[in-house]
């Protein structure tokens, strides 16, 4: 049985890199993680959805959407949610394959 790397079935089924379907493959799986640090942190901080959203001041089912990547939240409501929770969050900034720092 021949074994292929994760990059090489990335290249066939979604798309080589510098491809707008590898851009939104590769956008769609970050904004998984950060949904699922923020799920993460909420659980550990012992707050329900619906207790988040009021400290954030949206409804439970916003939080669930962005736990759930299924929402394209506004960059805003996500670092009220990262303040609620209490916790560091960090960016990186690339431009033209250098990284700018804040």
């Amino acid at each position: 049985m021949k074994t292929y790397r994760l990059e090489e079935l990335t290249d066939k089924y979604i798309g080589r890199k510098g491809t707008k379907e590898r851009e939104e493959f590769e956008n769609e799986l970050r904004l998984d993680l950060l949904g699922e640090a923020i799920k993460q942190a909420r659980i550990e901080r012992h707050l329900t959805q619906e207790q988040l959203g009021e400290l954030v001041g949206v409804k439970k089912a916003q939080i669930s959407k962005i736990e759930n990547s299924t929402t394209d939240a506004r960059f805003a409501t996500v670092l009220k949610v990262f303040k609620a929770l209490d916790v560091k969050v960090s960016f990186n900034v690339e431009l033209n394959s250098r990284k700018l720092a804040y």
